[in-house]
């Protein structure tokens, strides 16, 4: 059997540019529920790629905002719903590339694809949708089904698991630190996009791009053989 290689792609900020409408609903979120007004986008930076409740406690520290474990959770659930409405609501096309690298790894049989996101299954999937992602074709990891969230590699670990091909023969997309270090502890490699911060803080990933419009198949192939 010809050797196959695993193509994990993450959602927010790989598969779409949700960076913005992120911090616009969070903002949103610190106005409605605790008043707290002059929250800006800069003020997730050190919560980007974590998940919702770090993305939401990172605005918080910033502000000095003493938040409970409980308002935290509260807060964050009520940024999904806005989020799902938000995309909903508007256009949330793929990242420049992404579709391409994700049909064509489709249409062989060498490769498996799978999604796996920190995200929640059904405000991930709303971006899927919007994104025009065939993601029934793919495995699909929420971060409803884990534990961990990033820098933690059981993200990757079960996408790569479910794929049925070894972690090391596989590359994960991301475009956050967290889950560069996520794919690292994997013991994947990582192609990361800056779309959501620079090449200075991605450079623990094996290979930094500007776009996915630069990737194909045949770099991917390279880079696991490596």
């Amino acid at each position: 059997m010809s050797r196959l290689y695993g193509l994990i792609f993450d959602v927010d900020g790989v598969i779409a540019d949700t960076e913005p409408v992120n911090a616009r609903v969070t903002i949103k979120v610190f106005e409605d529920m605790f008043g707290l007004k002059g929250v800006r986008p800069e003020d997730f930076a050190e919560g980007i790629g974590k998940g919702a409740e770090k993305f939401v406690k990172a605005a918080a520290d910033v502000h000095g905002l003493q938040l409970t474990d409980e308002q935290i959770k509260a807060a964050a659930l009520l940024r999904e719903q806005y989020l799902i409405e938000a995309i909903r609501n508007e256009s949330l096309p793929a990242c420049a590339g992404v579709l391409e690298i994700i049909d064509a790894a489709l249409d062989r049989k060498d490769f498996r694809l799978a999604i796996a996101t920190s995200a929640s299954l059904e405000l991930s999937r709303a971006i899927l949708e919007s994104a025009k992602v065939p993601y029934q074709k793919m495995v699909y990891v929420t971060g409803s089904e884990i534990t961990r969230k990033k820098p933690d590699p059981q993200l990757f670990l079960t996408a790569a698991s479910r794929m049925g091909i070894p972690s090391a023969d596989c590359v994960v997309f991301e475009d956050a630190p967290s889950g560069v270090r996520a794919a690292k502890a994997a013991g994947a490699k990582c192609i990361a996009v800056t779309n959501s911060t620079t090449a200075e803080n991605l450079k623990q990933a094996d290979l930094i791009c500007e776009s996915l419009e630069q990737i194909n198949l045949d770099t991917i192939r390279k880079l696991i053989e490596t």
